[in-house]
């Protein structure tokens, strides 16, 4: 090749390169994307908020800000319980929330925050990973224009906390307490009288006596929330929620606008912190239990075994209710039993018996 021809060839090519790279960049500029992620949490709460603004950031960092989350909390864009609806019409883009506070929208959505004497952690992750039940999960919330994921959980809650002991179950009669999901259904079926409310108005509920008692989490977030200056009395264990996933949903539309790349760095933003989350109740719960016992003096009370066969027979019911609202319940429950069923003996196998062998070895 004649090297003049070769050298302007050169010339133009690397001309041509630069012009391309210059016109590139304000192209990725115009794909920056800002989303809106709302939540069900108060700003800045241990564990929740927080690991609401974690999913928000991870999802940023991890697109180099092309997709840029906002979030805020609760009441700042819609309140707390209207989160749903906001992703759904498209208000906002995305939430951060407990899927049970949708059931009256559909109450198949417990199924994937916590049933009473349902699965731990462990399990509804292989469930929903590995058992059929974000396939089936997809074709619930697809009826509201919302995809989801797993993204968060927090582990084995607490029963409550009560103004008064309960030693059998006549002592539910007439107790106002706070319980969403379908553990205050249960709580119901006994003659309390259960209501939801957001995690901000529980305190004072409690205070003013609006409520007797109430659940929320466990030891760190109850503590965070000062439960403890207002009723001493702290129940376990919470078979109402047994291992409690948090979900991040997303406007079905914006979600299907995504290139598979981006959808597949949402997803792992979302695991990544399913993860982090369970992991961070584990490492501060029993820190902030002692704090609770030999701080505050709370009395740690363990609900009875005649209590919990009571709540147990009460549950199946009111969860087999469930199933039978419509077929797509159906098939939601029919795959949750099942699996239950086949996970519960090697849950047994391996983490119940070997905790038990291992706090009667060692003394702890």
């Amino acid at each position: 090749m004649n090297r003049r021809k070769f050298l302007t060839g050169a010339a133009t090519g690397l001309v041509a390169g630069a012009a391309a790279t210059t016109l590139s960049a304000p192209a990725i500029a115009q794909g920056k994307r800002d989303l809106k992620m709302v939540t069900t949490w108060p700003k800045n709460f241990p564990g929740l908020g927080t690991g609401a603004q974690r999913v928000a950031d991870r999802i940023t960092a991890m697109s180099d800000g092309r997709l840029n989350v906002k979030l805020y909390a609760a009441g700042e864009l819609v309140p707390p319980l209207e989160s749903f609806d906001a992703v759904s019409n498209g208000t906002a883009d995305m939430y951060h929330g407990a899927e049970y506070y949708w059931q009256g929208k559909h109450k198949a959505f417990n199924f994937f925050t916590a049933v009473p004497f349902g699965f731990t952690a462990n399990e509804l992750d292989a469930w929903v990973t590995f058992g059929g039940g974000q396939e089936l999960w997809d074709k619930l919330s697809a009826q509201f224009n919302v995809k989801s994921f797993m993204a968060g959980n927090t582990g084995v809650q607490m029963g409550g906390w009560f103004n008064k002991e309960i030693n059998t179950v006549e002592d539910f009669k007439g107790l106002k307490i706070r319980m969403p999901g379908l553990g205050g259904e249960v709580l119901r079926h006994l003659g309390a009288a259960a209501v939801t409310l957001p995690g901000g108005e529980i305190f004072p509920s409690l205070e003013s006596g609006a409520i007797d008692a109430t659940e929320w989490v466990g030891p760190w977030n109850d503590l965070a929330f000062g439960f403890y200056k207002v009723t001493k009395y702290y129940y376990q264990p919470g078979f109402h929620e047994p291992g409690s996933g948090l979900a991040c949903g997303m406007n079905k539309d914006v979600w299907e606008s995504f290139s598979p790349a981006d959808q597949a760095l949402v997803q792992a933003a979302c695991y990544a912190e399913n993860n982090v989350m369970l992991a961070e109740y584990n490492a501060k719960n029993g820190d902030s239990l002692d704090v609770l016992l030999n701080k505050h003096n709370v009395q740690l009370r363990t609900f009875s075994q005649d209590i919990m066969n009571v709540l147990g027979e009460k549950s199946e019911l009111v969860v087999a209710e469930v199933g039978q609202t419509d077929d797509l319940s159906k098939e939601i429950y029919d795959s949750y039993i099942d699996f239950r069923k086949k996970v519960s003996r090697w849950t047994k196998l391996s983490e119940t018996d070997y905790t038990t062998a291992r706090g009667t070895a060692l003394n702890i």
